[in-house]
């Protein structure tokens, strides 16, 4: 059909959606480029295309010394020989069971078992790649021959951009990417959350399938959709896209039984389906939808749960070390060294559910209750201070069970010397156990000269309505940092991080979520809850209650 359609099976590819126009990209301004690269300018010219995609790849800046076409008609004979390429051994850093063929035929399916072979001879530094397959199928439908083909994925592979992140190559950055999907879907995608949670086992096991859902089993339309963008905007268009098919998968299946024994079999089967009920337009709209989302917020997740992996020893897949991070991750609540007198083992375990996943790798260890330590608020900071993250759980007279995740050290409060001071970060949570299982988050105190003393905060709490309010999207998400992390985990200046968690000698404060916030009395006998009559949700519990329990857990590696 054209010059760049040698591998391509014309008669599996949708030629009706194809324009014979003759188009050109003449545009350089990156914000234009995003916005053609969005709406599909390129799409329905196979020519255009290829162009487009040689031009953006060329455009990539690279190593010093980065395989071209020449160095690949140079060693393929020698690395190939004379076997069929259909019984190539791969290397072991690609899946063997997924090489997805899209639309190519037999010349083309060959072709990359023997460029990914090329490409393991050029670079033996990758450890682990499973999207490499399924990058090179695609290229193929764009590519000139072989040698054009391995030429633009080796400058993929290469990109020495520090900001321009694009394809993981290494088992420590794959597995902590599959963890910062974990953490975006806990935080961006709640009931989908909550439902994956309540059919798996293993939720990492899960969410670890989510760039095999991009590179396997979307469809060919569909992937090359998203490889328009992601060759514009890089590796966020990634976490967009697999959190838009997570959202449809449980608008479309939520309240139907499973077609299957395993929720990964019953995603995999949607997305492969995915024609049947989101077009290539709507899932790219719905994936840009997500709010509250940025570069920088992914890059610093992706740090920290390399960081925590690294030191859990796990750099490398090995089965061993596999099942040692499976375990960490999913059985942390081990039920013969598990006591609370306020949740049972299940319960921590959903508790557990919804932490960041670098913590979860932790098991949990009580540091104050007040059963043994008494309902002193000098000895509940003594106790919790040095530990970072906690756990603090309540238990009401009336029954109720709430609780809170708290992001930062308590001896942060003491910045503010005699006055109730604000700290803590965007991770920050409440939730609610009973009478009914509920979490609450993102809500950032923007007044805190509301409860300027302790002695203000217990006689006068602040209304909800001007203390606590959800946070709002930043005109231009790209140039602002959500306040995700510790600020001073990754020295950046303090007003990146917001307020959640407040303490003096008299009162705790903990804002949560969805116009809840938590106030505690110095006795830590009673507390009173504020609740937004803004937002359609169940209080977090009475407005007033009387403690009959409370304990504080930490993280233990």
């Amino acid at each position: 059909m054209d010059e760049y359609g040698h591998f391509v099976d014309w008669d599996k590819m949708d030629v009706s959606a194809q324009s014979q126009d003759t188009k050109e990209l003449t545009c350089t301004d990156f914000h234009e480029l995003k916005q053609l690269a969005r709406q599909g300018y390129w799409a329905k010219n196979h020519s255009l295309r290829a162009k487009v995609y040689h031009k953006l790849i060329s455009n990539i800046p690279c190593r010093t010394v980065t395989p071209d076409a020449n160095v690949y008609r140079d060693i393929v004979a020698k690395i190939v020989g004379k076997r069929n390429s259909s019984s190539l051994p791969l290397p072991e850093f690609v899946d063997n069971s997924l090489i997805p063929t899209y639309c190519l035929n037999a010349e083309g399916i060959g072709a990359i078992r023997k460029i990914i072979l090329c490409i393991a001879n050029q670079f033996p530094d990758i450890s682990f790649c499973p999207a490499l397959p399924s990058v090179i199928a695609l290229l193929l439908h764009y590519s000139k021959d072989e040698a054009e083909c391995f030429e633009q994925v080796c400058r993929i592979l290469a990109c020495n951009d520090p900001s321009k992140r694009l394809i993981d190559q290494t088992f420590l950055a794959f597995e902590s990417s599959c963890m910062t999907f974990g953490d975006l879907v806990n935080k961006y995608c709640q009931a989908a959350h909550k439902l994956m949670v309540a059919v798996s086992e293993d939720v990492l096991e899960v969410y670890s399938d989510w760039q095999r859902w991009l590179f396997g089993e979307l469809p060919m339309a569909y992937i090359a959709r998203v490889f328009d963008v992601f060759l514009v905007e890089g590796y966020k268009v990634l976490f967009r896209v697999a959190l838009a098919l997570l959202k449809f998968f449980h608008k479309v299946r939520a309240g139907q039984p499973m077609e299957s024994d395993s929720i990964q079999q019953d995603i995999r089967a949607f997305v492969r389906d995915i024609a049947k009920s989101v077009s290539p337009e709507r899932l790219l709209e719905k994936a840009f939808a997500i709010r509250l989302f940025s570069r920088k917020e992914i890059q610093l997740l992706q740090m920290a749960n390399e960081k925590a992996l690294q030191q859990k020893g796990i750099t490398v897949k090995q089965k061993s070390c596999l099942l040692v991070f499976q375990q960490n991750v999913h059985l942390a609540v081990h039920a013969e060294n598990f006591k609370s007198e306020i949740v049972s083992v299940k319960e921590m375990r959903d508790i557990w559910s919804w932490i960041p996943e670098r913590f979860a790798l932790c098991q949990p260890l009580l540091l104050f209750t007040t059963l043994e330590h008494g309902c002193s608020l000098s000895r509940f900071y003594s106790h919790s201070e040095g530990h970072e993250p906690t756990l603090l759980l309540i238990k009401t007279t009336a029954k109720e069970v709430c609780g809170a995740y708290l992001s930062t050290d308590w001896s942060e409060r003491r910045r503010g010397g005699n006055k109730l001071s604000f700290f803590g970060t965007g991770e920050c949570f409440v939730f609610r156990l009973q009478p009914e299982v509920e979490r609450y988050e993102w809500v950032i105190i923007k007044h805190p000269e509301l409860a300027s003393t302790g002695s203000e905060a217990e006689n006068h709490a602040p209304p909800a309505s001007s203390t606590l309010s959800s946070s709002s999207v930043p005109s231009d998400p790209s140039d602002r940092l959500s306040p995700f992390l510790a600020a001073r985990h990754f020295n950046l200046p303090s007003k990146t991080a917001s307020m959640f968690m407040a303490g003096s000698s008299e009162c705790i404060i903990v804002g949560g979520g969805d116009g809840q916030a938590l106030y505690l009395d110095a006795d830590l006998n009673h507390g009173r809850t504020s609740h937004c009559n803004t937002f359609n949700n169940q209080p977090l519990c009475s407005e007033s209650f009387q403690i009959s329990i409370l304990e504080v857990w930490g993280f233990r590696d």
